[in-house]
């Protein structure tokens, strides 16, 4: 008869140094020991979902039918102990080591065999004392679903296991904050990061002009559904300092990136691109682009049509017509759009009364200018977002705007996002505002914005996967967005709907890394723990959330927890 198999994440734990603590203190360490099962790791165990295999002297064998739960356990656990271990003596601590496998296993009654077991304990054998090591298994299923750091620490020859192991090391603490990040793996279609223009006008207020002109050269760029691009958000982080395209390579995970610099005279523009190859930082391409303000659009698709025909030469010039419609021929109006644009960017209160009274200008002069429609809404949710005042009337007229967004701006996938946020913020109207988005991304699948609410809105439609999905997407898409601690809220809003609220309080800890000013990570971050009964935890969040709600400071937060 055929052995009972089965997959299985496996958690491997024993006691460093074991030995030494035993023959110092013998019945001293077994007294410990219990207690550290009955108020630490059973209960740890329990709350993921774990199975306790079998126990030693000094070591436990624990199975998960998921090898997330396995790893959230042996991160848990291990924070846990390090906080046991404040003040002990170091010659007198207890502490973990840990090792995670998912592998086939044989199951006999209640206890398992084979080598995903083997792996398990040959890899919990070469961790550190407090570390947890896991396999290439484990890593290859986690490494996209859970907010942690990972070491790579090369092949590793262990007894009894013919062929090597690719071990990781998660960082914990200050190690993961610290650690260099792997390099992001390139997608499988050419990638493309445009990084912040230099302003040469010789004229600071003219900062948001050079801004402005990339964010249209990157959405232009972004419509080609053939071309990943990254969004301006997280290449906008190299504004102001010294640029390694390399080291961009690595962080923003891209083969190409497009630089120059924007000179504004009177009337006229000039406008210098080049496209580095950041495998060897060879230059594949450099032109410069002179014209008449008059002639700002038709610039901008000169700009994304060379860089289109630069990656891809075999490709039609059909397949590289202009990316984007003209938003609109009224120079005063994008003008304004763009002082409005950097405006809200501040993420002030000062700083939106700003953009919206610049939007109104710009719909004075436009009434049909969808941008500045769809950023007026923009600007109100995220007052009401931090506790500031938003007025019956305010809110009204920017549902009014984003519904007339959906006729103004059907071809526009920024202007649509936006506008479908507010209508579900504002109005409820989570059903249109997800069409409005499907929408969006039609036209523009590369926007990390849209995914983001795309993300969002599905939460608030209780589709808890496909909004994980989208906001994943959102995340590689722009992986160094200043707001990226708001995708790490929504994942926490996300897994809440699902009901992993395991996973929903470590996005929430992430977020609140990122920003821990913010009152929903708290929120979310309380009542995740209240429904695992971690009473103190939650108590804690609460009141860090009340604390926050009462007394907001300015620090701005999108979504809708």
């Amino acid at each position: 008869m055929s052995a009972n198999r089965r997959l299985a994440a496996i958690l491997a734990a024993d006691i460093a140094g074991y030995s030494r603590l035993m023959g110092a203190d013998e019945e001293g360490t077994l007294e410990r020991l219990k207690a550290l099962r009955r108020e630490l790791l059973d209960p740890r165990i329990g709350e993921h979902r774990g199975r306790i295999v079998k126990t030693t002297g000094d070591g436990v064998l624990v199975e998960f039918a998921s090898v997330v739960d396995a790893v959230r356990c042996a991160v848990t656990v291990q924070q846990a102990m390090a906080e046991r271990n404040t003040g002990v003596a170091a010659d007198s601590r207890i502490e973990l080591r840990i090792g995670v496998n998912l592998g086939d296993v044989i199951v006999e009654g209640d206890d398992l065999y084979g080598d995903g077991v083997n792996i398990a304990a040959r890899i919990e054998a070469l961790a550190d004392a407090g570390g947890v090591f896991v396999s290439n298994t484990v890593y290859d299923h986690v490494r996209d679903r859970l907010p942690f750091v990972f070491e790579y620490l090369g092949e590793r020859q262990v007894k009894n296991i013919a062929r090597p192991i690719r071990v990781y090391r998660l960082l914990l603490g200050e190690a993961a904050a610290t650690s260099e990040r792997p390099p992001l793996p390139l997608p499988e279609k050419p990638s493309l990061a445009v990084l912040p223009f230099q302003n040469l006008s010789g004229d600071p207020e003219q900062e948001y002009f050079a801004d402005g002109m990339v964010e249209e050269i990157t959405t232009a760029i972004a419509r080609l559904p053939w071309l990943f691009v990254i969004a301006r958000n997280s290449s906008f982080a190299y504004k102001g300092k010294p640029v390694d395209v390399k080291q961009v390579a690595r962080e923003l995970g891209v083969r190409y990136v497009l630089e120059g610099s924007v000179r504004k005279g009177g009337n006229r523009v000039r406008i210098t691109a080049q496209l580095i190859d950041t495998a060897n930082a060879a230059h594949i391409w450099a032109d410069r682009f002179d014209g008449a303000l008059d002639d700002i659009f038709e610039l901008q698709d000169q700009v994304a049509s060379s860089v289109v025909g630069a990656l891809e030469p075999r490709l039609r010039q059909s397949e590289t017509e202009r990316a984007v419609r003209k938003p609109t021929e009224n120079l005063g109006a994008y003008d304004l759009y763009l002082r409005a644009l950097a405006e809200a960017q501040k993420l002030t209160q000062s700083g939106w009364d700003a953009a919206v009274a610049l939007l109104t200008r710009a719909l004075a002069v436009d009434p049909d200018y969808a941008p500045a429609a769809a950023l007026i809404g923009w600007c109100r949710v995220l007052q009401a977002t931090i506790g500031a005042p938003v007025s019956a009337s305010e809110i009204a007229e920017s549902a009014r705007l984003a519904t007339r967004v959906i006729e103004i701006g059907k071809d526009q996938p920024d202007a649509l996002c936006l506008a479908a946020n507010t209508l579900s913020f504002f109005t409820g109207a989570h059903a249109t505002a997800a069409g409005m988005i499907d929408h969006a991304l039609m036209l523009n699948p590369n926007s990390a914005l849209a995914w983001f609410f795309r993300g969002w809105v599905a939460a608030m439609q209780d589709q808890a996967d496909p909004a994980i999905e989208a906001l994943q997407r959102a995340m590689r898409l722009s992986p160094l967005d200043p707001l990226r601690w708001t995708f790490f809220v929504g994942m926490s809003f996300a897994n809440m709907k699902a009901r992993r609220f395991g996973e929903a309080i470590d996005w929430a800890d992430r977020s609140l890394r990122e920003q821990p000013r913010n009152a929903s990570p708290y929120r979310l971050k309380a009542i995740a723990c209240a429904h695992l009964d971690r009473a103190e935890e939650a108590l804690a969040a609460y009141s860090n959330c009340s604390r926050r709600s009462r007394s907001p400071d300015g620090s701005a937060h999108t979504g809708h927890s």
